[in-house]
């Protein structure tokens, strides 16, 4: 995080503790997510002022995927900030001095000498702004002590670099590397996993490209690259064969990360001879291999039972014959049933049962009567966690269509279950 950016910071949670809305906006975040039209109940102000405060909140606040407000890290810490000084037993006013006191101040003024008068009002305000300074002073470590807590489990750069140079093999001795952003945060949805998002640029004369990298309690869980001019330069030539370069990239994956699953893969691949589409399954891995003209994919996932956890995988896309994408999410997850009692066509049936009754909500009006279609409807096995975020449990993701756009820009219903129970878990509106 940069100064300016530490700085705008700061100075979005000072500016909302001295405003009494957005604290109460803050204090209403800091016992549960609340929508947009809770909130406007509960304030009993306008819609427009509510958002107009939201903006000015700023990065103290986020979405959650349902699209209701939730504090952020630093909305947190501005929360913190404000019990501390509620709670303290001597709290300074700023309201000036009582009309009682005001007119004994003015009395003694009157048979005070002038300057000895003028002497104690100094006195007294320079003890007021010494105050504030510390108690701004207080605020700002309060916040870089959150900050740090954040970086001390975040990865660091010189790790991000490595990866790069190493293992995607790219030379930077050709480029101008610049880290345009990085981003550390807690996931509560992820069961407290800490992930940081780094973002660099890779420019020369000719060639201009982005690579983000996201590591998740300092492992590497994503790489990705975005060409916009030029093509990328690597450090020694790249196979034109497919497969050697999926087998040489786990390989130098393998050196870089040092886990034990990644040996296994490497057996698993070494039992292709060609890239064609294919499946394979050795224990309790399988390696399935897509090719297109432009695309090649190699995805090593955990299955067990007939069930794929396809979140506890690894993944390799390249496209025209580069490492487009790598994503690894088998050091995170972890399975925890195989059981499924609920077929594709019951999960339908369930979701479309769900769904007749849903209702959402738009600019103060309930929205209910709509029409569903019968077809298309996308229903997808992907397991996902439940009680402990980061066991997978069977689950299913079927969306369905409505017959026409209808208000908020909905156009489909969105249905999660449980391939294990039928139990409906989340559901929720899609827009266009």
């Amino acid at each position: 995080m940069t100064n300016s950016e530490e700085e705008e910071i700061y100075s979005i949670m000072f500016s909302s503790l001295k405003h009494p809305v957005r604290r109460k906006i803050l204090r209403m975040l800091s016992d549960k997510p609340m929508s947009f039209s809770h909130m406007l109940e509960e304030l009993g102000i306008s819609s427009s002022h509510l958002t107009y405060h939201l903006e000015n909140l700023g990065e103290l606040v986020s979405k959650t995927k349902e699209g209701s407000y939730q504090l952020s890290k630093f909305g947190e810490a501005s929360v913190d900030t404000m019990k501390l000084v509620e709670e303290a037993p001597v709290v300074r006013s700023k309201q000036g001095l009582s009309m009682k006191w005001k007119s004994i101040v003015a009395i003694l003024l009157i048979v005070t000498v002038f300057f000895a008068g003028f002497s104690v009002l100094q006195y007294n305000f320079l003890n007021e702004a010494s105050a504030e300074n510390d108690f701004l002073i207080y605020e700002n470590n309060l916040l870089e002590a959150r900050y740090q807590q954040l970086l001390g489990l975040s990865a660091d750069t010189d790790k991000a670099i490595e990866f790069i140079q190493d293992v995607i093999q790219f030379d930077l001795s050709e480029y101008h590397v610049a880290l345009l952003s990085d981003t550390v945060e807690f996931r509560s949805d992820l069961g407290g996993v800490v992930e940081e998002i780094l973002r660099y640029s890779l420019s020369n004369s000719e060639d201009k490209i982005d690579v983000v990298l996201r590591f998740r309690n300092q492992f590497l869980s994503r790489y990705q690259i975005y060409v916009f001019e030029g093509s990328p330069i690597y450090s020694t030539p790249q196979p034109y064969n497919m497969l050697d370069a999926a087998a040489n990239l786990l390989e130098r994956y393998k050196l870089y990360g040092n886990a034990s699953y990644l040996d296994q893969m490497s057996s698993l691949l070494d039992m292709v001879d060609e890239v064609k589409n294919i499946e394979i399954i050795k224990g309790n891995m399988k390696l399935k291999i897509s090719s297109s003209d432009k695309t090649t994919e190699f995805f090593w996932l955990y299955t067990e039972s007939g069930v794929d956890f396809s979140p506890k995988s690894l993944n390799f896309i390249f496209e025209n014959r580069a490492l487009k994408q790598l994503t690894d999410g088998w050091f995170l997850f972890k399975t925890a049933s195989t059981e499924v009692n609920v077929s594709r066509e019951e999960a339908i049936t369930l979701a479309r049962e769900a769904a007749e009754i849903f209702t959402w909500e738009y600019e103060g009006e309930i929205i209910g009567n709509f029409t569903i279609l019968e077809v298309p409807v996308d229903a997808e096995f992907v397991p996902h966690p439940r009680e402990d975020f980061l066991n997978l449990i069977p689950y299913w993701y079927v969306t369905l269509y409505l017959d026409r756009i209808y208000p908020g820009e909905v156009s489909r219903i969105a249905v999660g279950l449980w391939g294990d129970t039928g139990e409906i878990a989340d559901i929720r509106a899609i827009t266009i």
